[in-house]
C-alpha cells in the first residue's frame, strides 16, 4: 500500500518581502494622447502582401489598405480640400458644403465637416447603396438623391446640375469639385510618401481611376522620387475617361461618364478595363485568402496587380493602392443574390487582357488593355508601354 507523498518545506529565503506600496493616484488633467482627434485617425494605412491566388508563392505585390482609413481613400482630399477652402477664405466659417458624390467621398466630406462645423449635403443617385445612405445621414450629413440621370451625362451629370441648383439656393455654399480641384490631387502627397518609406522602392504603380484624384497626386511625388516608375491605370467598362463611349455603369467608385479634368493622362503607362463580374472575381478571392478586400475598385486593381506581378520580371516592385474596404458592398458584391440577378457569379476572368491598339479601336466588354493613352478631349495622342516606358 502505497503511502501518501511527504510535502517539503521550501527553503527560506534570504530576500526580503516586498511590502505592497500605497496606490498612487496620476493627475491626467489636460492629458492627449497623440492623434487622438478625428484629424488623426486618417493616414498612415498598412500595406499587405498579396500573392496566391493571384501570383504564385514567389511572386506578388504590395497593397496599400486605404480601407483602414474611417471611411476610405477619400478622407484624405475630403479633409484637405476643405481645409485648403477654408485658409483661402472661399469657405467660411460654418458655411454648408454641398457636393456630387457615388459615396466613398460623401464619407469624407461628412467627416471634414463634422471636424470643422459645417453642414454637409451630398447629391447622389439611386446606385448608391442604402446602406451608404444611412451611414452618410448618421454621419449627419443631408443626402439629396437626383430621380433621373442626364439624357446623354448620366446619373453623373445629373448630380452636378443638381449640385449647380443647390448652390444658387443657399449663398454662402461652396462645393469641392472633386473632378477639377487641384487640392484633390495635392491630398494624396502624404498618401505617397507612405508608400516611399514603406516600400523603400517601387517600379509600378496600379491605381483605379475616377476622379483622377489619387492616381495623379500619388503618381506625380513617387516620379520624383522613382523616375522610372511606371503608372497602370485601371478603369471601369462603360467609362469614358479613357475614350471609350459612356454605357451604364454598375461599378462604383472608379469610372466615369464626364471627363474629369484631374485625370493626369501624361503620366500613364498603360490602362485596363475591368468588368463587374471579374471584379467581384477578385473581390471574392482576396477575401477568402487574404482577409483584407474591398469593392469594385479593389477587385479591379487585384487582378490587373496580380497579372503584372505574373508577366513582370520577378524582382519588380509592384504597389497596388486599394481605396476602401468591403463594408460598403455587403448588398452588391458580396451578396449572391445581388450578384446572381446581375450575371456575377461563376464568372473567372482570363489568365491575360485582350489587348487593343487604340482606345476607340472598339467597345470593350471584359478586361481589356490599352498601351497608348490619350486625353480624349486633347488633339495629341501619347504612348508608352510598361515593357518600354518610352513616349513615341
Amino acid at each position: 500500500m502505497h503511502s501518501p507523498t511527504k510535502r517539503h518545506a521550501l527553503p527560506k529565503s534570504n530576500v526580503p518581502a516586498v511590502q505592497p506600496t500605497p496606490a498612487t493616484t496620476t493627475d491626467l488633467t489636460g492629458f492627449t494622447p497623440a492623434d487622438s482627434s478625428l484629424r488623426g485617425l486618417v493616414g498612415g494605412t498598412p500595406v499587405l502582401r498579396v500573392s496566391q491566388p493571384f501570383t504564385s508563392p514567389d511572386r506578388g505585390f504590395w497593397a496599400k489598405l486605404e480601407g483602414f482609413n474611417p471611411g476610405g481613400i477619400k478622407d484624405r482630399p475630403g479633409l484637405h480640400m476643405v481645409e485648403r477652402a477654408r485658409a483661402r477664405g472661399d469657405l467660411l466659417p460654418g458655411a454648408p458644403i454641398v457636393e456630387s458624390t457615388s459615396g466613398t467621398l460623401g464619407l469624407g466630406l461628412a467627416l471634414a465637416g463634422m471636424v470643422h462645423g459645417h453642414p454637409v449635403t451630398l447629391v447622389t443617385d439611386p446606385g448608391l447603396e442604402p446602406s451608404m445612405t444611412r451611414l452618410l445621414t448618421a454621419y449627419g450629413a443631408t443626402v439629396d438623391m437626383v430621380p433621373a440621370p442626364h439624357p446623354t451625362g448620366g446619373w453623373q451629370q445629373a448630380r452636378r446640375d443638381r449640385v449647380t441648383e443647390l448652390l444658387a439656393r443657399q449663398p454662402g455654399a461652396w462645393c469641392p469639385d472633386q473632378y477639377g480641384n487641384p487640392d484633390n490631387v495635392a491630398a494624396y502627397t502624404p498618401l505617397a510618401l507612405e508608400l516611399a518609406a514603406q516600400l523603400g522602392h517601387i517600379d509600378v504603380l496600379v491605381c483605379s481611376v475616377g476622379t483622377g484624384g489619387h492616381s495623379a497626386g500619388v503618381s506625380r511625388v513617387l516620379r520624383q522620387l522613382y523616375p522610372g516608375m511606371r503608372l497602370v491605370g485601371v478603369d471601369t467598362v462603360g467609362s469614358t475617361i479613357f475614350g471609350q463611349p459612356a454605357r451604364t455603369r454598375l461599378m462604383r467608385g472608379l469610372g466615369s461618364s464626364i471627363y474629369p479634368r484631374n485625370v493626369a493622362y501624361e503620366h500613364f503607362s498603360e490602362v485596363h478595363w475591368i468588368a463587374p463580374a471579374e471584379s467581384v472575381w477578385a473581390c471574392r478571392q482576396l477575401a477568402s485568402s487574404h482577409y483584407a478586400t474591398g469593392g469594385w475598385s479593389v477587385g479591379a486593381v487585384a487582378l490587373v496587380a496580380g497579372w503584372l506581378a505574373r508577366t513582370l520580371p520577378r524582382d519588380t516592385r509592384i504597389a497596388a493602392i486599394f481605396p476602401d474596404g468591403p463594408q460598403r458592398y455587403l448588398e452588391t458584391v458580396y451578396n449572391d443574390e445581388y450578384c446572381a440577378e446581375h450575371g456575377l457569379l461563376g464568372v473567372r476572368p482570363g489568365p491575360e487582357p485582350e489587348l487593343i491598339g487604340r482606345p476607340d479601336e472598339k467597345e470593350v466588354t471584359r478586361w481589356t488593355r490599352c498601351t497608348e493613352i490619350a486625353d480624349p478631349l486633347a488633339p495629341t495622342v501619347r504612348t508608352e508601354s510598361i515593357e518600354g516606358g518610352r513616349a513615341r
